[in-house]
């Protein structure tokens, strides 16, 4: 239709404007490969929308005179009118006007981004895109009676970690925190503001607890839900976990989010000290509890799953225990090797160091474990003599301990020999690393790949992507999947996909969990004057389980309507033996849930069943849920998940977006425009039938403003400044987030006055809305290759 701007209609919901009815023709018959002018001149002229039929499978049809998508897919583009109107390719039946169609959804795509990010801020906008400094730092706090010391060690730790890491790439992206007691666990707190999360743990005291279990996992649970991806977690207590059946829920967010959780365990196992008040003479007592080997177990297992450490210390060191790991924590910080081994066993473990790798660290968690280091030139030392050529310094506490190692590059080798459980981790800092996700087979009708939401199937090929991050040059060798317990490898072929992207493909996951390890060379970093290749190794820090079943969900929209039941359907595959599949379903905002506890399959059968969600009446619109649907086979011998993420949204009917009006505008600007001033005032309004005006701010000016309320739902706006400043935006965001903008200038003598509008929830919930808003508008890119733009 040789329109230059997108059409807004089509990005905001109601009406899409002059659309074909289902009995008009749009097309005609293409000329063989020519469909230039496909389209008939009467709907162009009206301008007219209209779209391509598309059907994948075979006896498709489509409504007379309809227009196809076209394409070698598409089985109505032999239908008449044959041919199509796609724009996909620059040699699709309307490749053309590839360029045009690419670029409108460009600017489609730019337009929704930009009013998101004028009703969410900046800040919240720069979240939703993904870009931060460093990893988000959480905190999850036990603050019964006993833990007064170790809320004191916490606030110097906070204080430590925000002095040394603000203004640099390592300060933290957000800052989060956690209480857990019992009976309670939460709220959670999270903030931006170094100094307001100092002031959160500051204000944190210790009381109650009256057994001695608590809601450990309850309040990890919390923190995994509301923390961001890939964040660092920390946890301090001193009692078992009193909610360990939540333990299948928290290890698949574990998995889902990759955030590393280090457990700071303060006391020794099988012995915990209880400060309670005696009411009758107001007195502190001690009395020695026991942490479970169960609790103990739970917290290795998911520390190990995490990529962290559990670290039993006592009270006074545990500020010194809790500071070593945070200090070591760093974005330039990668992992070489890790390993396990519970129950105990001797054990030997090999890993390279590149040229690129500096600051070379050991960590060991364990009791009584013995080693030799073994360098690259064949110098060896043992753990009997910690001061030698390979050790330049080392730190113990409780059954936590450090090794700096004097950096060699080549093949190192380290002799275990302990017969209690230990894990070993080996870092260092580098430029180089990877990420990875194993793929599943798209199941739509054009195929390809998709990321696999949940755990791998057991047994079964799989395809890994490997991202090279940080070294151009790199390129991946080889990657294994490395048995967790026992270090037995599975060797994938590489395949080059361009770009430092690799695909790994395998004959059969292993069983149980295991570690991604990849291996490769790369010029990046070689300190030769002739750039010979290095090799280098890295591993990935979280643990990925595999499983026999496969678990499916659909969440339709993802929306919660306060006070209306949400049913979720699922369905379980069994890879595996039969019988009765236990189902678990939590969510952490305690809404009402329903679901069958089992489901019966027999061996290589699917099973369906429905969770039913629900929202209190008064929940308010943005507020966020993960919905975990946990299926354990009969014994507990396998289990598998998928975890929902859904958002509570009252329904929207104002998506009328704010409007203003010029009432007067005064200038007496002059050359020297540093003595002059002018200003203007503007009434905005929402509309009759409107929300209300929720917030007002200014861009591209540095003036002073006031508002002041009018009748009629409206605002008065008064705005000065510098004729050095001459132009400023007015951003108006009403009550469910439409957005207006009017901009002024005393460049030239006639105001600009621009409207542009989104749709979206409450600003509470913007970066929900925001994500909804980027989805409608990405499908919108896409269908603008096709639309008859």
């Amino acid at each position: 239709m040789d329109e230059t701007a997108p059409n807004t209609k089509l990005i905001k919901p109601g009406s899409l404007g002059k659309t074909a009815a289902k009995s008009r023709a749009t097309c005609r018959s293409c000329n063989g490969d020519d469909c230039t002018n496909n389209i008939l001149e009467d709907i162009l002229r009206e301008k007219i929308l209209t779209t391509g039929y598309f059907e994948f499978l075979p006896g498709s049809s489509k409504p007379d005179g309809k227009c196809s998508h076209g394409g070698g897919f598409d089985r109505t583009r032999s239908i008449d009118p044959t041919g199509g109107i796609n724009k996909d390719e620059t040699d699709s039946e309307h490749g053309h006007l590839h360029f045009k169609a690419a670029n409108m959804a460009i600017a489609a795509t730019r337009q929704v981004l930009e009013d998101i990010r004028r009703a969410a801020g900046d800040a919240t906008f720069l979240q939703l895109m993904g870009i931060n400094k460093g990893k988000a730092l959480c905190f999850c706090i036990d603050t019964t009676g006993s833990m007064s010391d170790d809320i004191e060690a916490v606030r110097n730790v906070t204080n430590s970690i925000i002095n040394n890491r603000v203004g640099t790439e390592d300060e933290p992206s957000a800052y989060i925190l956690v209480p857990f007691n019992d009976p309670d666990f939460g709220p959670l707190m999270r903030t931006q503001d170094a100094e307001a999360f100092k002031r959160a743990i500051n204000s944190l005291t210790a009381s109650g607890g009256g057994d001695f279990p608590e809601l450990s996992l309850s309040g990890l649970r919390l923190a995994l839900t509301g923390a961001p991806p890939a964040s660092d977690i920390f946890l301090f207590t001193d009692a078992s976990a009193k909610d360990d059946y939540l333990l299948g829920a928290v290890l698949t967010l574990v998995e889902q989010t990759k955030s590393v959780v280090n457990f700071m365990i303060t006391g020794s196992l099988g012995f915990r000290r209880r400060r309670e008040s005696n009411n009758t003479n107001d007195q502190q007592q001690q009395q020695p509890r026991a942490i479970t080997k169960e609790s103990s177990k739970v917290y290795a297992d998911l520390a190990q799953a995490s990529g962290g450490l559990a670290i039993q210390t006592t009270k006074s060191q545990l500020l010194a225990a809790t500071t070593i790991v945070t200090e070591s924590s760093s974005s330039a910080q990668v992992l070489l090797l890790q390993a396990a081994r519970s129950p105990g066993k001797s054990d030997n473990f090999t890993f390279t160091v590149d040229e690129s790798v500096k600051n070379l660290t050991i960590f060991i968690t364990g009791l009584s474990a013995a080693f030799t280091l073994i360098s690259p030139s064949g110098v060896s030392q043992s753990s009997a003599n910690l001061t030698g050529p390979l050790i330049s310094s080392s730190q113990s506490v409780g059954n936590f301990q450090t090794l700096e190692l004097t950096t060699q590059a080549g093949l190192w080798e380290i002799r275990f020999v302990s017969t209690n459980p230990y894990t070993l981790k080996v870092k260092g800092e580098s430029s180089i690393d990877f990420l990875s996700d194993f793929l599943e087979l798209s199941e739509g009708p054009l195929g390809g790949f998709e990321v696999l939401e949940n755990r791998p199937r057991a047994g079964a090929n799989a395809s890994l992507r490997v991202t090279v991050t940080g070294g151009v040059s790199a390129i991946v060798t080889e990657v294994f999947l490395v048995v967790s317990l026992t270090s037995e490898q599975v060797n994938g072929s590489v395949e080059s996909l361009g770009k430092g992207k690799f695909v790994a493909r395998f004959d059969s996951i292993p069983s149980g969990e295991f570690v991604v390890l990849v291996k490769g060379q790369s010029t990046e970093s070689s300190t030769t004057s002739s750039r010979a290749a290095i090799l280098f190794q890295r591993q990935s820090s979280n643990s990925i389980r595999a499983s026999a079943l496969t678990v499916s969900a659909d969440d339709l929209e993802g929306v919660l309507e306060p006070g209306v039941p949400l049913f979720v359907p699922f369905s379980v595959l069994s890879n595996g033996l039969g019988g009765s599949f236990t189902i678990q379903a939590t969510n952490d905002q305690g809404f009402t849930l329903s679901f069958p506890s089992t489901l019966p399959l027999t061996a290589g059968s699917r099973a369906n069943g429905t969770v039913n969600i629900t929202a209190p009446a008064g929940t308010a619109s943005g507020t966020d849920v993960t919905l975990t649907i946990e299926v354990n086979a009969p014994g507990g011998t396998d289990a598998n998940y998928v975890v929902l993420r859904l958002t509570v949204l009252i329904p929207v009917t104002d998506f009328t977006e704010p409007g203003c009006q010029l009432l007067s505008l005064q200038s007496n600007c002059s050359a020297d425009c540093s003595a002059s001033m002018w200003e203007l005032s503007v009434e905005v309004t929402d509309g009759v039938n409107g929300t209300g005006i929720d917030t007002i701010s200014f861009r591209g000016g540095n003036g002073t403003s006031n508002t002041s309320l009018l009748a009629g739902n409206a605002t008065l706006v008064s705005y000065n400044a510098s004729c050095c400043s001459p132009d400023v935006e007015i951003v108006v965001v009403d009550q469910v987030g439409n957005v207006g903008s009017c901009s002024f200038t005393v460049r030239t003598t006639a105001p600009t006055v621009n409207a542009t509008p989104t749709t979206a929830q409450p600003t509470t919930a913007a970066s929900t809305q925001a994500v909804q808003s980027l989805l409608l508008c990405l499908s919108i890119a896409i269908l603008g290759l096709s639309l008859t733009i």
